[in-house]
């Protein structure tokens, strides 16, 4: 029986997330994907200091063997360590409670008074909401469900 990968995902995140915290980093977050022929194990990993290239090698290289002895993938996959970027995407609870007071973006599944997507200051979050204040202080409700994507926005206009 072949497991779903949303099954894999969460194996790996339990296997690896040891691994991660004694390299004094966290998992933001494990997907298991596949793209065209391929199948992708992509591990996501995130610190207060910030996510280098040198992060991403030392920590494939301390997962790869916690994967090979534990085999929890059946078939062949490509590992792929990175980091959430500037712009991360908010999935879980545990992200939006990291980007309060943060500028973000949510679009929609369908329009959402009107328009289809929104960005504002994140005051609130919970499984069921997200509130998000404008420039002029104004607060705005969406319902979690109605939401297709959520992400930081980065402003690069402060990198002048």
């Amino acid at each position: 029986m072949r497991k779903n990968t949303k099954n894999i995902a969460s194996v790996v995140e339990t296997l690896v997330t040891p691994v991660a915290a004694e390299l004094g980093y966290e998992i933001w977050d494990v997907e298991y994907v596949k793209e065209g022929a391929e199948y992708i194990l992509r591990i996501t990993i995130d610190s207060e200091a910030g996510i280098y290239i040198e992060d991403c090698e030392k920590m494939h290289r301390a997962i790869d063997p916690v994967l090979d002895e534990a085999d929890p993938i059946e078939n062949a996959y490509r590992l792929e360590v990175s980091s959430p970027g500037l712009e991360r995407e908010l999935k879980y609870d545990r992200h939006f409670a990291s980007a309060i007071g943060e500028k973000i973006e949510l679009r929609f599944f369908a329009p959402v008074d009107g328009v289809k997507s929104v960005i504002g200051y994140l005051v609130e979050a919970d499984s069921e909401k997200i509130v998000l204040e404008n420039d002029n202080e104004e607060k705005s409700e969406y319902r979690r469900n109605l939401i297709a994507k959520a992400s930081t926005v980065f402003d690069f206009s402060d990198l002048e």
